[in-house]
């Protein structure tokens, strides 16, 4: 029977998103469910419970599948799909790859989930027809992926694309990888409301201050609604935002030359109005040429990216071994 079809998954500490795709990449059919907490092999047994309901929903077999990619918010050997931790799951040291193929009994591929972002931004999403693209995901931190001749960059180790520990302020704040003034810590989301709860502890007048007394908390999308509304506290804190964007890409771009810079993740979303002060930076500090050649991009395929970076792993690693 032909395998027309990939799986893709990815690992979220909240969600999972899998989906199945023809091997050129159209989108059959996704869904998400909540991550079990708890052993690894709560998860697989999701991952096996989600792909056996997609299949029906299909009215496909397991034996249309060609193969399973995954990406997963991980320390990992890429080659041999080996996770050494996932943080926010509490996995230590499971043999991935080796785990999923048992279970499949199906060629399976794992990757960071940064990477597989990237991965499917480049070939369904905003990167398409792209072979050098940086994709990075501003949220609660920063990630990062790196596409160079149409792959994947891991690096001699695997960290290639940690854009969100790029020191930009030696002298800054503390971040959680233990260095300090990283670009997560002026540009994140995590970031926005550090800055906003500062400006109205030291009584600056600012709407955040209405909004805290309201709600009890604050969210980054407060402070953009804030910007636009000319709050100029919120104003100078997306221009903060867009000026250390601007300068790391501009930096990065400098040593890469990209084709196309992409930009997703929650804060994101709130389109131009985030993206013009990133682009103004990004000019100003990157080389002429190099300037004139990226284009910075909202990313498009928002919570399916991953995992269809995770099934472009499957087309991939079957070429790489001489197809399916």
């Amino acid at each position: 029977m032909n395998k027309h079809y990939y799986v893709g998954i990815d690992l979220g500490g909240t969600t999972i998103k899998m989906g199945i795709c023809t091997t050129d990449g159209h989108v059959m059919q996704e869904m998400e469910r909540p991550t079990p907490k708890g052993p690894y092999f709560l998860v697989l047994d999701t991952f096996q419970q989600m792909l056996q309901d997609l299949l029906s929903q299909r009215q496909l077999k397991m034996e249309n599948i060609a193969g399973v990619g995954v990406g997963v918010p991980a320390f990992l050997n890429v080659k041999s799909g080996f996770v050494y931790e996932i943080i926010n799951l509490g996995w230590k040291e499971v043999p991935l790859k080796r785990e999923l193929e048992a279970l499949f009994n199906l060629p399976c591929f794992v990757d960071n989930d940064a990477n597989t972002a990237a991965i499917g931004e480049m070939w369904q999403g905003a990167g398409r027809g792209a072979s050098h693209l940086i994709c990075i995901t501003v949220g609660t931190g920063i990630g990062g992926g790196l596409i160079l001749n149409g792959d994947i960059y891991h690096g001699s180790i695997g960290l290639a694309g940690e854009v969100g520990h790029y020191t930009i302020r030696p002298d800054g704040r503390l971040c959680n990888c233990g260095n300090t003034g990283c670009l997560e810590t002026e540009t994140s989301a995590t970031a926005m409301l550090y800055y906003g709860k500062e400006a109205i502890r030291q009584g600056k007048p600012t709407v955040l201050k209405t909004r805290m007394d309201d709600k009890g908390n604050l969210t980054a999308q407060d402070v953009l609604d804030g910007a636009k509304a000319d709050d100029s506290v919120c104003i100078e804190i997306v221009q903060h935002v867009g000026y250390y964007l601007g300068l790391t890409l501009a930096q990065i771009s400098n040593v890469l030359n990209p084709e196309i810079i992409v930009i997703g993740g929650g804060v994101s979303k709130a389109g131009e109005f985030f993206l013009d002060p990133i682009r103004t930076n990004f000019r100003k500090f990157a080389l002429k040429k190099v300037s004139e050649i990226a284009k910075i991009v909202p990313a498009q395929l928002g919570n399916s990216a991953g995992w269809l970076g995770a099934a472009w792993l499957v087309h991939r690693g079957l070429a790489k071994n001489g197809g399916v």
